[in-house]
């Protein structure tokens, strides 16, 4: 068993253990309090809604968000036009404590969640929370380049903390089926807006691209791009010889969706926007409470191959680009059945 899995594995079965002790005592378990690394995006309030408002209906339990540091990036126009306004109020409305750096948030908090909408800053970001043992979730886009989201990686396992990163497409509700056998390919799309500091599909692009992995598995060794102002194709060729491809939108009626193709059928699904972040909320909380994350490292750094790969198509005018084997990565399992 490879170090991180046997440290996950120990944490998990410790925190199982103190979390039955406690029940078994009569005693109520406190909520996991929550820390903010970076308050310039929408997902800090819908994150703090979620889990800090029981009345919520779509309220998650077990965490509540008690402590934010405000970050921001003053070249991306995303950043430095809402930092202030998002953390007055997290600080207003939800009486979150505003601190000013990020070890001091540390101290106050069980798990942090970086939530910077740039993802140059999040390599930086995650090291201090490294080295204070806190459990770690980081949104979209994990990095600024995918030298970076490795280099995550490789710091999460030499420290022992967990970590993981996610878009909320992921858990989109019936992207996976299990009525119609065997999943032969898949079409998935979605906003792909470019901000100019990072690779094109990191910034927005991701949200599609993750949900063609969940439906597809992790085993894409080449990828294809074709690109015109307003829409990107990128075509990936699965090892087992199933094609996935993910279309960005940039004109016209930017939706998200998936088309699925199985043996037995063909379905559609969209993100239901009225709770479109609940399922990776759940995620995150169970994620706090085990060690475990949902998602393993292998399959995040494939997913950001997959964009970068698509960058370098572009770059040679649209000729295949292979996928570099993921280093030290467990043996890939493709996910061939819709669950």
């Amino acid at each position: 068993m490879k170090p991180i899995l046997a440290i996950i594995l120990s944490i998990a079965l410790t925190r199982c253990a103190m979390a039955e002790e406690q029940k078994d005592s009569g005693k109520e378990i406190p909520p996991l309090r929550l820390g903010m690394i970076g308050l310039d995006t929408s997902h800090v309030i819908a994150f703090t809604e979620l889990l800090n408002d029981p009345r919520n209906l779509h309220y998650v339990p077990g965490a509540c968000v008690v402590a934010g540091y405000p970050g921001g990036s003053p070249d991306v126009e995303a950043s430095a036009t809402r930092v202030e306004s998002y953390t007055a109020e997290l600080r207003d409305k939800w009486h979150v404590e505003i601190v000013p750096d990020i070890p001091t948030l540390c101290e106050k908090v069980d798990a942090v969640l970086i939530t910077s909408v740039d993802g140059r800053p999040h390599l930086e970001q995650v090291r201090p929370v490294f080295a204070a043992k806190k459990p770690v979730f980081i949104d979209k886009p994990m990095a600024g380049n995918l030298e970076d989201v490795k280099e995550i990686f490789r710091l999460s396992e030499q420290s022992g903390v967990p970590c993981f990163s996610s878009s909320c497409y992921r858990w989109m509700e019936g992207l996976e089926r299990e009525d119609l056998g065997s999943v032969t390919g898949c079409d998935s799309y979605s906003p792909a807006t470019i901000e100019p500091h990072h690779p094109d599909l990191f910034w927005y692009g991701i949200h599609g691209v993750e949900a063609l992995f969940t439906v597809m598995g992790p085993g894409c060794v080449s990828v294809t791009r074709v690109q015109s102002e307003g829409t990107d194709v990128v075509v990936g060729l699965w090892k087992d010889g199933r094609i996935g491809t993910f279309r960005g939108i940039r004109q016209g009626n930017a939706a998200s969706g998936v088309t699925v193709f199985c043996e037995n059928g063909i379905y559609t699904t969209k993100p239901g926007h009225d709770s479109i972040y609940e399922g990776l909320v759940r995620e995150m909380i169970k994620f706090f409470q085990t060690g475990v994350p949902p998602v393993t490292p292998e399959e995040t750094i494939r997913i950001y191959s997959f964009m970068d790969a698509a960058d370098k198509s572009k770059e040679q005018g649209g000729t295949p680009v292979l996928l570099e084997a993921t280093p030290h990565a467990a043996p890939e399992v493709d996910r061939p059945l819709a669950q």
